[in-house]
């Protein structure tokens, strides 16, 4: 429902073009990727709390906690996968070799999403305010990832590259790349395969151990904390 709102405003209404093949796909696979990570964030924000009854009862290792509801997220990703796939033989999308790069794309957006949700849920037993400051980070993280205007309506190239640091803009950028066009263009297009292309999975890996360092040094106290 979602898709079929944004695909009507922009693409119908506001006549925005992608420059590429298949923009339907093309826009559904972005939208999908991004709520996959935000589903994700989102539901493990709160989880410890939610879970307090259970954590004061039962001595389990806190992660479990966070794991199981980013399973819940991952298994509504694969559904949403199915109706891409739908999509892209409505649309007559050739299947290309580079399909078997999504899944190490998709781990790359759950690994991000795991580290930021091991942070946010931690943070949330003590700072109840983390919640509201997360949706609106979300919020401007969605409208400054390329997934409803393509990125050749930026015309400064610096800005473009900026934008391409974002691990979701690269991963979204990537999966497009791997699953509907090599017309997209991607971190190593901007970068030509410098070391700079290498940064997106660098903050990935920095943010998923600050998460789960957090994570660690606060679970000891969350059935005091809650």
């Amino acid at each position: 429902m979602l898709f079929g709102i944004l695909y009507t405003v922009f693409i119908k209404f506001m006549k925005v073009s992608y420059g590429v093949p298949h923009s339907a796909v093309y826009l559904l696979l972005g939208i999908i990727l991004w709520s996959f990570f935000n589903e994700m964030t989102a539901q493990s924000l709160s989880s410890i709390v939610a879970r307090g009854d259970l954590i004061r009862k039962i001595r389990i290792p806190r992660w479990i906690i966070i794991f199981s509801s980013s399973v819940s997220a991952l298994i509504n990703l694969l559904l949403n996968l199915v109706v891409v796939a739908i999509f892209m033989v409505i649309n007559k999308v050739d299947v290309m070799q580079t399909v078997l790069l999504l899944p190490l794309l998709i781990l790359e957006i759950y690994v991000l999403a795991l580290g930021f949700s091991l942070f946010l849920s931690a943070a949330f037993v003590k700072f109840r305010d983390v919640g509201y400051i997360w949706e609106v980070i979300t919020q401007a993280g969605f409208y400054l990832t390329p997934i409803l205007y393509p990125l050749h309506q930026i015309t400064n190239v610096t800005f473009q590259k900026i934008i391409m640091l974002n691990p979701m803009a690269q991963a979204i950028q990537d999966a497009r790349y791997a699953l509907v066009t090599h017309q997209t263009p991607t971190v190593w297009y901007f970068f030509d395969k410098g070391w700079y292309a290498y940064l997106p999975f660098a903050v990935v890996i920095v943010v998923f151990i600050t998460g789960l360092t957090y994570f660690r040094s606060q679970s000891r106290s969350f059935a005091e904390n809650i």
